[in-house]
């Protein structure tokens, strides 16, 4: 399990992120929102060790983060961050290949494991393709793959950090997506994923980060943390909460 603890960034004499306490549970997918320079991205990248807190301290299965082997390391703990890019006109499956590079598990098991992250990525049908033809949408879907082949199956004691994983992505697979992600966390992985969109958020995540500021406004379920109050401190937006008519879950109308 991935923990935080009084976790403090700073950038030169600037306090960009601040009291983060958090700890990642196996098999729950956990949401992370806030506006445009609330410090997702900072969080992520203090919890993936690219980003060492100025106070505070990430844990994994409660070492710190820094006492951890790369290797060692990358086979619990997977990263997608919020841009991947690649220059070289590599083939997709060799893209989706980089993610077993941290195991010993063989070709013809890596070959399993890649086919069938791409099939969870709804990208089995681009692999003999170059990655440099691809839209943005389908690199990104390739990305996603690549990062669930690195903790394939999925399971409890792995760790996986989306940032804006559906940005580029249409609404069919903003949900296939996000479905994949799910999928991944119901089989024991703890997963926290960056999100813009209210309305996905309330639907596929177990709990909700709500940072302003960088600092943590509320940090519950989507219920208790999607309240038009706290949206319109947060966001300045002004909006209607109501339930979706067959899920339940919150639905986010803007007035």
């Amino acid at each position: 399990m991935l923990q935080a603890e009084n976790v403090r960034i700073q950038r030169g004499t600037k306090t960009v992120l601040e009291k983060i306490d958090l700890d990642l549970r196996p098999g729950e997918m956990l949401g992370v929102l806030g506006p445009n320079g609330a410090g997702k991205s900072t969080l992520l990248g203090a919890l993936c060790g690219e980003l060492k807190p100025a106070s505070g301290e990430v844990r994994l299965d409660g070492r710190p983060l820094a006492h951890w082997s790369a290797a060692a390391r990358a086979q619990r703990l997977a990263v997608l961050p919020q841009s991947s890019t690649l220059s070289f006109s590599f083939r997709v499956e060799e893209v989706v290949a980089m993610g077993r590079m941290p195991h010993d598990s063989g070709h013809v098991r890596d070959a399993e494991v890649i086919h069938a992250a791409l099939q969870a990525a709804d990208a089995a049908h681009l692999m003999g393709r170059s990655y440099t033809a691809l839209s943005g949408g389908e690199r990104q879907r390739v990305h996603l793959a690549r990062v669930l082949a690195q903790l394939w199956p999925g399971g409890n004691g792995q760790t996986l950090l989306l940032d804006e994983p559906t940005s580029a992505l249409d609404p069919l697979h903003q949900h296939t997506t996000l479905q994949a992600v799910r999928e991944f966390a119901d089989r024991g992985a703890a997963v926290l994923v960056i999100l813009h969109d209210l309305n996905l958020a309330a639907r596929y995540c177990d709990r909700l980060l709500l940072l302003e500021g960088g600092r943590p406004f509320a940090l519950d379920s989507p219920d208790a943390v999607l309240q038009p109050d706290a949206l319109k401190t947060v966001f300045g937006l002004e909006v209607l909460v109501q339930r979706h008519p067959e899920r339940g879950h919150p639905l986010i109308i803007a007035r």
